[in-house]
């Protein structure tokens, strides 16, 4: 092969381009399969002219690559069962692989049985489950403050058909995601205000004098969540107080406290001064308010220690090509200011503005976007809250949600046992931050927020 001229740096172009990429990929966490025009991007939020720089991909273009504990240096695959959700699957490690160039997250029908812990009883007792799925989680591996996040996926299954859950989500690294003992009191807070409400509720709140294991006293903490998508799944039908109809994707704030009174009503709009404002629709994507979920209640005994989360959520309508083709979907994530006013989380998809959030939605119940290190999850769950007949039909018991089992057949959705095995394909994961912004942060553990 002919050599090629030297360049007026003096080096080769191939020697150039190598050394460039050798530069960008200096921190360990940018794949060096990641093309040179992702090695920056711009904000599509109006205003945001800073340049923003690729601080984390995974291209997944390795093939053959597993992600069980161990394994892998930005990825867990977990293997364990999921208490979360009314889940119905399992999840195991070996449903998460690269093949094709993408990662590929596999739900199918497999029977699991385990030893499973009774919450109230304190005691272990048998367990099956019948659907086999994945979680993938960076927890504790690569985390951010702030910047832009970009998936780019194919949904898995039938868009048709109920039941697949799948999500790509953001979770504080104080909670790992199905590890409940560490979530409780945890999960999603994002408030940092002394309030004798809410002091015994929040595990790490503004009324602590004493700060522990590192962390600053009168610091609330927690474990906020930003859902970037999770898909629902099921019939074209009509669907109560809203223009949206399945299948359907959901961008979410999740945030501690909530409101405690004059919720909305599921499936209702909230009444006029009852619920949040200043929130953004993309008039594009059509976008618009989700009236299926506003959040839960976490119970807890005694009374004092039971709070309310807020899900700050919006819909957008998805077709076939979801599931049959890469799609884009992103966030933009900016921090507040050290006094928890300002930022902003807004959603994207194909480069449409899908949804966002402000500082100043945020105000009724005084709590904040999020500023705490976040980790990366991939995940295809299956529920019995997600997709499936909804209130249970007359005559069945919903207790049971076994495929072949005649007496489950009534509480499962059409075609439900003949959508697996189903595929959930992400094509790369991208992280970027502004350059020379000092909100935007790496690390899981930074010393103004630390988590280990």
């Amino acid at each position: 092969m002919e050599e090629t001229a030297p360049t007026r740096l003096g080096c080769r172009l191939s020697s150039c381009i190598f050394a460039l990429l050798l530069t960008l990929t200096t921190a360990g966490w940018v794949d060096p399969d990641s093309p040179l025009e992702a090695q920056s991007t711009r904000a599509l939020t109006s205003g945001d002219n800073r340049q923003y720089e690729l601080v984390f991909s995974d291209e997944f273009e390795q093939d053959g690559r597993t992600f069980h504990d161990g394994h892998d240096p930005r990825w867990t695959a977990i293997n364990k069962n999921d208490y979360t959700n009314a889940a119905l699957h399992y999840y195991s490690d070996d449903n998460v692989r690269t093949a094709n160039g993408v990662l590929n997250i596999t739900t199918e029908r497999k029977e699991n049985a385990y030893k499973a812990f009774n919450e109230k009883t304190k005691k272990f007792y048998a367990d099956k489950k019948y659907i086999q799925s994945g979680m993938v989680q960076g927890w504790n591996k690569f985390c951010m403050i702030g910047g832009i996040i970009e998936f780019s996926a194919s949904l898995p299954g039938d868009p048709s058909i109920g039941g697949l859950w799948p999500a790509l989500w953001l979770l504080g690294n104080l909670a790992r995601a199905t590890y409940v003992g560490s979530s409780d009191y945890m999960w999603p807070f994002s408030y940092d205000q002394c309030t004798e409400e809410n002091r015994h509720s929040q595990e790490v709140n503004a009324c602590s004098r004493v700060g522990h294991y590192g962390m600053q006293p009168g610091v609330g903490r927690g474990a906020p969540e930003i859902d970037v998508l999770e898909a629902m799944q099921g019939d074209h039908s009509k669907l109560p107080n809203t223009h949206i109809r399945r299948p359907y994707v959901s961008a979410s704030l999740q945030i501690a406290p909530g409101f405690k009174r004059d919720r909305p009503v599921l499936g209702h709009l909230p009444l006029p001064g009852k619920w949040y404002t200043h929130l953004e629709y993309g008039n594009v994507t059509k976008a618009e308010l989700n009236p299926f979920f506003y959040g839960v209640t976490l119970v807890h005994e005694p009374k004092t220690y039971t709070y309310q989360a807020d899900a700050l959520s919006a819909n957008m309508h998805l077709n076939k090509t979801h599931y049959q083709d890469q799609h884009i979907y992103r966030i933009e994530w900016e921090p507040p200011e050290k006094d928890g006013s300002g930022g902003y989380v807004k959603w994207f998809a194909d480069g449409e503005l899908v949804y966002g959030v402000y500082g100043k939605s945020l105000r009724a119940m005084q709590t904040k976007i999020p500023d705490e290190p976040m980790y990366l999850l991939m995940n295809t769950a299956v529920s019995s809250h997600w997709g499936f007949p909804a209130p249970c039909p007359t005559g069945c018991d919903c207790d049971c949600f076994e495929c072949g089992n005649a007496d489950c057949s009534c509480a499962l959705p059409a075609g439900y046992c003949d959508n697996f095995p189903a595929f959930f394909e992400v094509d790369y994961v991208r992280v970027y931050q502004a350059v020379d912004e000092s909100k935007h942060i790496l690390g899981c553990s930074p010393e103004h927020r630390p988590t280990e």
